[in-house]
């Protein structure tokens, strides 16, 4: 009886579990886009997007403020201020160059943090998929 109760609950779950968020480096398409989804499903936590050698990426955060303004970005050491615009569907969108020393320091360690005025978002590309934000990296320089 227990057993199906538990069967039961999960079944009723609607959170995905955390096991099935990934990055994905989608490298044959324009834009590139870096993903951080859940994949084949419309689930998206953020996306990074560049047109190839254009020397900026495109941050969009899924699932947090919807409120635009100026936004703090943080990685290591170092930030940058950047113009945050509000996307349908509580989406954030802004834009970064990747030679800046704020995307260096979030392509070296995979940790990025973004403000706008009270709401604090963190971005994190685990160890494991480092090389693929490498790569977004390089092929968005130009």
């Amino acid at each position: 009886m227990i057993a199906i109760v538990a069967a039961l609950a999960l079944a009723g779950q609607t959170a995905p579990a955390e096991a099935a968020w990934t990055w994905t480096l989608y490298d044959d398409t324009t834009p590139v886009v870096l993903a951080n989804e859940i994949p084949d499903t419309p689930s998206l936590r953020a996306t990074l997007e560049c047109d190839p050698a254009s020397g900026v990426a495109r941050i969009i955060l899924y699932g947090g403020s919807p409120d635009g303004g100026m936004a703090r970005i943080t990685a290591g050491q170092t930030s940058a201020m950047a113009q945050a615009e509000a996307q349908r569907g509580g989406a954030l969108k802004l834009a970064l160059p990747t030679d800046h020393p704020v995307f260096a320091a979030f392509a070296a360690d995979g940790r990025m943090s973004i403000a706008v005025a009270e709401q604090r978002q963190s971005l994190e590309v685990p160890r494991a998929h480092l090389a693929k934000l490498r790569r977004f990296a390089e092929l968005c320089s130009g």
